[in-house]
């Protein structure tokens, strides 16, 4: 999608902090962090929301749980926890339309998250 923010980082086309990246999953710093680790991990092909995703995408899904548990060991946060967030639609808080799980830690959180 060209006009979609984060096919522009998977494509190179934007700049982006880039941590981890294979054939079907791409992870970056999120420019407005919300804890001292916040990472974004995405599917490379644009899928916009969770209510998008369909049987074929299983594996990606699978394959971005991997990515996230190696990036949380990777940045010191694996042994005292995080949180792993996705927001789907515009009532849950998604500003970008192309689904993406936050990698949140390095910090103590409370519940409810807002």
């Amino acid at each position: 999608m060209s006009d979609c923010l984060f096919c522009g980082i998977v494509e190179g086309q934007v700049k982006g902090d880039v941590v981890y990246r294979d054939e079907s999953v791409v992870a970056f710093r999120d420019i407005r962090p919300r804890a001292p680790v916040h990472i974004l991990i995405i599917p490379r092909k644009h899928v916009a929301t969770i209510q998008d995703l369909e049987a074929k995408d299983q594996a990606v899904v699978g394959q971005i749980f991997l990515v996230i548990a190696k990036l949380a060991r990777e940045q010191g946060i694996a042994e005292r926890g995080f949180r792993v967030v996705v927001n789907s639609g515009a009532d849950a808080g998604q500003t970008v339309f192309h689904l993406h799980f936050h990698l949140l830690g390095g910090r103590h959180f409370t519940w409810p998250p807002g």
